[in-house]
């Protein structure tokens, strides 16, 4: 006899907005059971997956999502960028699977406006390779201009600018009429090459603070993660952290080399990184609240 589902939250995720509720018309018997049968129509909602198939009527909102029938023990959520989906085992009816959605509504609805927040963010950040475009370097702004005339890229500061404008420039070897990928390209290796050093300058630094000793250090480019850290001492950070203060490059090295001594997420870990850092909690919050350029 089948069991009654179950939740597993590590594999939820949300979207968000108001619409009516959609009704499943009904199959003939010698037909695909509802249960399989796709949506026809789907009435407007501001959360759609964009192979939505079903709608939930979701705490005044309604979102459109991609169900799945999967080889699986218990009813799954995720949100990414597109939207819901939803997996359920193919013994689990649509009451089920309702009463799943309504259940788990809050953290749906929330997840699905994170989803969306951060997708206008991204849009905002994305950055237009041109001369005198800026981005980000150590919490600073840095104006790029197109310099024939030098090798490379070179930053040059300034402390005579006037109020509100850049104290920085990168001043990059191509002509005017380099292509966008051109120019992100010079921009995005400089900005690599400055994180290898200034990470190699941190960790040492901390390495010493907590005794521990590091095997090799390598630049990442992951999406969803500022580092790693691994038993034998390997230690992987985003070049995307050179865009922050220090601060913020600090608390993520120390957080990193802390799990050498601790691999884990526990009081004692904590304690480790608070060791070197005591303010680690306010440094941590600007990585979650300031958006990143977009390197397209």
């Amino acid at each position: 006899m089948p069991r009654a589902p179950t939740f597993d939250p590590s594999q939820m995720s949300l979207f968000d907005e108001p619409a009516p509720r959609r009704v499943v018309p009904p199959v003939a018997p010698a037909a695909v059971p509802a249960e399989e049968a796709i949506a026809e129509v789907l009435a407007p909602a501001t959360f759609r997956h964009p192979r939505a198939s079903r709608e939930a009527h979701l705490r005044g909102h309604v979102v459109a999502y991609e169900f799945r029938r999967a080889r699986r023990r218990s009813i799954g959520f995720v949100v990414g960028s597109e939207g819901l989906v939803v997996s359920a085992p193919r013994w689990v009816g649509w009451r089920e699977v309702e009463a799943a959605l309504q259940e788990k509504a809050r953290w749906i609805l929330a997840k699905l406006q994170e989803q969306d927040e951060r997708a206008r963010r991204l849009a905002s950040a994305r950055v237009d390779w041109l001369d005198g475009t800026t981005i980000p370097f150590l919490g600073e702004t840095v104006i790029v201009v197109l310099d024939a005339r030098c090798t490379g890229a070179v930053l040059h500061s300034s402390d005579d600018t006037l109020p509100g404008v850049p104290r920085l420039t990168l001043h990059v070897g191509l002509p005017q009429s380099a292509a966008p990928e051109q120019i992100r390209d010079a921009v995005q290796s400089w900005l690599q090459r400055q994180a290898r050093r200034v990470f190699e300058e941190r960790c040492h630094h901390y390495a010493a603070q907590l005794g521990v000793r590091i095997t090799r250090l390598s630049l990442s480019s992951a999406s969803t993660r500022w580092g790693s850290a691994g038993a034998n001492g390997a230690i992987r950070l985003n070049w995307r952290l050179i865009h922050f203060a220090m601060p913020s490059i600090d608390y993520v090295v120390a957080h990193e080399l802390a799990h050498l001594r601790e691999m884990n997420h526990s009081a004692a870990f904590w304690n480790v990184v608070r060791s070197v850092m005591p303010d680690y909690e306010h440094a941590r919050g600007t990585l979650r609240d300031d958006a990143l350029p977009v390197f397209d």
